[in-house]
């Protein structure tokens, strides 16, 4: 079991989300993630998703990356204690590789490994590299932990359909994205986020497992986003979840979790679900 989500937690709170709360409210972090520690979760995730340098600065972020990184850091394993693990979370950089963009790989190789290195440094006990919907930028965020950390690293890519074998909006498959990062070292592989209720990340899942033998994650959103008064609702019922939960697993995921929109409460009546079965 993994947590579930921090970003919309803190929207709900008025925090708009932002990962520089590690620095600016602190005490709402760690009353999230020890609410996430107290619904049977075995890891939970650093606040620190896009802290990346190029996302920083392209987004004017006013935060340094180590200073941020090193609180998430802090924060999460405060709340885990002694019986859980801590996840170094990293994610996109909000940019584009060549040609779509003007990114080369070695920038954002540098980027992740700038960021991993503050995490590992203080006391995480694995990488999650999640939400990321180009495959070639997991690729770097991948071989960025893997190349200079001895720690494990799972991946989750975010699909925007589970037709076609499901599909990235940059098109990358799958069983594609499967068969790449098992071959790059990843140690578990999965999805989370994207445009997928989670029924229909059940499907996704299934493809991945067609394509290799490493853990499977899932880490659903509370249902599609819908938009209402001008706002992203998640709305999906937390039993409801649990049920769509069921569905991963039964298409083979051994990690779960939750994405945008799942709250303490829907990770709780996951957890619940586990136990009776």
């Amino acid at each position: 079991m993994l947590d579930g989500a921090i970003g919309t937690e803190l929207d709900k709170r008025g925090l708009m989300g932002r990962a520089s709360t590690n620095l600016e409210a602190p005490d709402v972090v760690l009353e999230i993630l020890q609410e996430y520690a107290s619904c049977g979760c075995d890891a939970l995730t650093t606040n620190t998703l896009t802290m990346n340098r190029l996302y920083i600065k392209t987004h004017n972020v006013s935060v340094s990356v180590r200073d941020v990184n090193k609180a998430g850091a802090e924060l999460a394993r405060q709340a885990a204690g002694e019986d859980r693990f801590v996840l170094g979370d990293l994610s996109s950089t909000g940019q584009l590789l060549e040609p779509y963009g003007t990114y080369q790989e070695s920038q954002f190789y540098d980027a992740f490994k700038e960021q991993a290195e503050v995490l590992a440094e203080f006391g995480i006990d694995g990488f999650i590299i999640e939400t990321v919907f180009d495959l070639r930028e997991a690729l770097c965020a991948l071989r960025a932990c893997k190349e200079n950390f001895s720690l494990p690293v799972m991946v989750s890519i975010a699909f925007d359909t589970e037709h076609k074998g499901g599909r990235t909006i940059m098109g990358d498959s799958a069983q594609q994205c499967a068969r790449l990062l098992t071959e790059a070292g990843a140690d578990a592989i999965g999805a989370n986020c994207g445009s997928l209720d989670p029924a229909q990340m059940a499907v996704v899942i299934s493809e991945i497992r067609s394509a290799t033998s490493l853990p499977l994650l899932a880490q659903p959103n509370a249902g599609k986003p819908r938009l209402i008064d001008e706002k992203t609702v998640f709305d999906m019922a937390p039993v409801q979840f649990a049920e769509g939960i069921t569905a991963c697993r039964r298409a083979g995921a051994k990690l779960v979790g939750g994405c945008c929109g799942t709250t303490p409460e829907h990770i709780r009546t996951v957890a619940q679900r586990l136990d009776r079965k």
